[in-house]
């Protein structure tokens, strides 16, 4: 009797071993194993350490001025028009300055207006003097709101270089970190001789997890300092316009408006 060939198997070759069942499966599970944060926290080295625990204090950073720069500009700009009107619309000078002195420390408008009220006081006093002769009334006001402007400016830059310093360089120094990664990734897979995706895929893609971090840790400081770039400028243009409302109104006695009379100085 004639046997059917596709009935035949092929004889068990002696010494051979049949590959498990799921082998296949298994080692896609170990590859996938070694992708994860987790893996790659564990196998750092000297390097790896150093980028991640950099990494950690640029975002600590970041956010920490993020948070403080939008409290600030927001208690700024809540206070910024009632402070400019209640100075103008106080009909005593005095009161006015009192009011000025009660505002919080870190409120930049009733600082300006301080300083050119106490420049004109002082350049009041020493009438006579050399003060007087070397600097005029004008001047002398002048220079204080321009050093006065200058300083609550810089106040409000706190922070902005640290975030445009993170935002250009964390994803480098994120990319550091991925090309050191993939570099012991070869290293281990030469030593191994396993050139196949199982073991490529694993290193390599946990290598990437750290430029993914320093993408993470860049984007929120690029956004945020173009953010509050935008709102400084908003505010420098209320600076200029209220100090030469101050100059105007120290040095010459009334305050020059746009289309309205001159509001005469105050007792």
């Amino acid at each position: 009797m004639q046997q059917d060939p596709s009935q035949t198997q092929p004889a068990a070759q002696p010494g051979s071993v049949p590959p498990p069942p799921g082998a296949g499966g298994g080692n896609s599970a170990e590859a996938l194993s070694q992708m994860g944060f987790d893996h790659l926290i564990h196998h750092f080295d000297f390097l790896g350490w150093i980028v991640f625990v950099v990494l950690c204090v640029m975002s600590v950073a970041s956010w920490f001025f993020i948070v403080a720069n939008f409290l600030r500009n927001t208690m700024i700009r809540a206070r910024m028009d009632r402070v400019i009107h209640t100075f103008w619309d106080t009909p005593s000078a005095q009161d006015a300055v009192r009011f000025m002195e009660d505002q919080p420390k870190g409120e930049p408008f009733s600082k300006i207006a301080l300083d050119s009220a106490s420049a004109a006081a002082h350049h009041q006093r020493h009438e006579g003097s050399r003060l007087v002769e070397a600097l005029n009334r004008s001047e002398f006001i002048d220079r204080a709101l321009r050093q006065a402007v200058a300083r609550e400016s810089m106040r409000l830059e706190g922070g902005l270089t640290l975030l445009a310093t993170v935002g250009s360089s964390a994803p480098f120094v994120g990319l550091l970190g991925t090309v050191w990664g993939i570099y012991h990734a070869l290293i281990s897979i030469a030593a191994t001789g396993n050139a196949s995706m199982e073991a490529v895929a694993g290193p390599v893609g946990e290598a990437l997890i750290m430029t993914a971090f320093g993408l993470f840790v860049a984007i929120p400081a690029v956004l945020a300092y173009n953010f509050y770039v935008r709102q400084n400028r908003l505010t420098y243009a209320k600076f200029d316009e209220f100090a030469h409302d101050l100059h105007d109104f120290f040095a010459t006695g009334s305050r020059v408006e746009a289309g309205a009379a001159p509001v005469a100085a105050r007792k």
